[in-house]
């Protein structure tokens, strides 16, 4: 009995350390998703999401990011209940699209249903890889993502694979006391830098966003343009970084 409660504590311990602390992040992205599947209704209510500060600091950006394009195609990559598309409410241009990738059903149907997210097309999808050509999106964001990908190195070479060369990723790296737990799948914040250059972005730079997480602009360098709409790029107000 004495050798049988010091396991079950450590079970205990080891299974809240997994479910609660990492989120399920080291027992796959099949687990991951029934996670969120199972927590779906209640992901809003946790996240507390304000309208206002999304929009100024994520909305407004994304929008800069695109500036002097026309028909600019958006790409949140793990878009939860929309995110990105909401913040981009009530300030995204009629001619710029946004496509959301969500691999839970139930939080894409929640997403789906939200009325700030209408006129943007949902697909669910893995975040690799992504079911899209190479350079096909104009800017991609990918919030709160990372640390649950099996490799983050694999998923940013393919966040950069469906980038337009001298489009912008804006993209999440978990900090803060628990991140250190998440063995392999986040990044001190003075590293991330040298990840995301490894990675073949270019102009990187690393701000801090919330108390768990830094927020970082990146941008896929530039080939010799080679068509007219890397040429707009080139030449567009995208040589100024987006606001943050």
């Amino acid at each position: 009995m004495w050798i049988a409660l010091p396991i079950a504590l450590t079970l205990l311990g080891l299974a809240y350390w997994e479910l609660i602390v990492c989120e399920g992040a080291h027992l796959g992205k099949h687990f991951v998703v029934w996670l969120y599947d199972l927590t779906a209704t209640h992901y809003e209510r946790i996240k507390r999401f304000d309208p206002d500060w999304e929009r100024r600091t994520l909305g407004e950006s994304l929008l800069s990011s695109v500036s002097g394009l026309r028909d600019a195609r958006v790409l949140d990559v793990g878009a939860g209940t929309g995110r990105a598309a909401r913040s981009l409410h009530g300030v995204m241009r009629g001619e710029t699209s946004i496509v959301n990738v969500e691999p839970s059903w139930k939080m894409l149907s929640l997403g789906r249903q939200h009325p700030a997210t209408a006129g943007s097309t949902w697909v669910q999808a893995w975040a690799e890889p992504l079911p899209f050509a190479g350079a096909s999106f104009d800017a991609v964001v990918s919030l709160e993502v990372l640390e649950f990908t099996p490799d983050p190195h694999v998923m940013l070479a393919e966040l950069a694979r469906v980038l337009r060369p001298g489009a912008w990723l804006l993209i999440t790296n978990r900090i803060g006391s628990n991140a250190r737990w998440m063995f392999r799948r986040t990044f001190p914040r003075q590293a991330f830098a040298f990840v995301l250059e490894s990675a073949g972005f270019t102009e990187v730079e690393v701000f801090p966003w919330q108390i768990e997480y830094d927020l970082a602009w990146a941008r896929k360098p530039f080939t010799r343009p080679s068509s007219t709409r890397e040429a707009r790029l080139a030449n567009s107000t995208l040589q100024t970084r987006p606001r943050s």
